[in-house]
């Protein structure tokens, strides 16, 4: 098999890792720290915004998979160096580029979100991923890298914590039995990705060059407001029934005083709002990853965070 780079080891890019190593690829994972190195998976520490020593460490690679993120009130200065880094890394191996996307980068839209909307986010972080993209699109178009990028909506599922909108916030209260609290509208309808379809997808299109271009959204599930998916969550869990409350604005506001992450969600506030949709049947038409069955995605949800909370940390 092929050797594979992945840049993060947050949840998307633990769970990437783990499925290319078990899909047999020789997988090397680039961290800032680095950590133990396990079966079929080594990690390097280095930093990923040096050019030099990132593409020292993909020399020989299929694929380079970019799914670091900086700390969410430092995007607007640490993803362009990134960006820049991970795609003179690609044009230096030749090793296809692989960006984990999301979906600020079209802004507030009324409608389902295709990928062949204009990139037309009014607010900092939604334009900085979108002239992430909008660089290695360029440098594919003119023939220097391979450039592709999957786009996902909020993640849910095994390994999502504290930075999941339906995990750490949500899921521990209700195995307890408690009520929990929400941005905006809890009876909107949101699309969650689940996590490790976005692993699926990741690996899938690295070894398509047809994919190879443009951007394509994970497949994703039907559209569940969050007291739809607390309401799933609490009876697979066997626990009360859900209840949901709507964290409210001037609280949040407060609270934002003292948070980077709250002051920082302030910008996306619109995709909780309102319905936020997202449509993957572009993908779903030209490749054979298909979204997990929700019931599926729950019960595994419910089980990880059952046997986390179980273990001592």
């Amino acid at each position: 098999m092929s050797l594979h780079v992945v840049i993060g080891f947050g949840p998307a890019g633990a769970a990437t890792a783990r499925l290319l190593a078990e899909q047999g690829h020789t997988v090397r994972v680039v961290t800032r720290t680095g950590r133990s190195t396990g079966p079929g998976v080594e990690h390097v520490a280095l930093d990923a915004t040096d050019s030099r020593r990132l593409a020292e460490a993909a020399r020989g690679a299929t694929a380079i998979h970019q799914c670091a993120a900086p700390p969410y009130h430092r995007w607007a200065d640490e993803w362009p160096p990134l960006v820049s880094s991970v795609c003179a890394a690609a044009e230096e191996t030749g090793a296809v580029l692989v960006m984990l996307g999301n979906l600020y980068a079209y802004g507030p839209v009324e409608d389902p979100l295709t990928e062949t909307m204009p990139l037309a986010a009014t607010g900092t972080k939604g334009r900085v991923r979108a002239a992430g993209w909008e660089t290695a699109r360029r440098l594919h178009r003119e023939g220097r890298i391979k450039a592709v990028e999957v786009r996902a909506s909020d993640f849910f599922g095994p390994g999502v914590t504290d930075g999941g909108h339906l995990a750490g916030r949500v899921v521990p209260p209700l195995l307890r039995g408690k009520p929990v609290s929400t941005l905006g509208d809890p009876d909107a309808p949101h699309s969650w990705t689940y996590l490790p379809d976005v692993a699926r997808a990741l690996a899938e299109v690295a070894g398509e060059e047809r994919a190879w271009g443009r951007a394509w959204h994970v497949p994703t599930g039907p559209a569940l407001s969050v007291r739809e998916m607390a309401g799933l969550l609490a009876a697979q869990a066997g626990t009360a029934p859900a209840t949901v409350r709507r964290l409210p604005p001037a609280l949040l506001g407060a609270a934002s005083l003292f948070s980077p992450l709250l002051r920082e969600l302030k910008e996306v506030r619109y995709q909780f709002d309102r319905p936020f949709v997202v449509d993957s049947s572009a993908y779903e038409a030209e490749f054979a990853v298909r979204a997990t069955p929700v019931d599926e995605q729950v019960k595994a949800t419910v089980d990880w965070w059952r046997e986390r909370l179980a273990t001592p940390r």
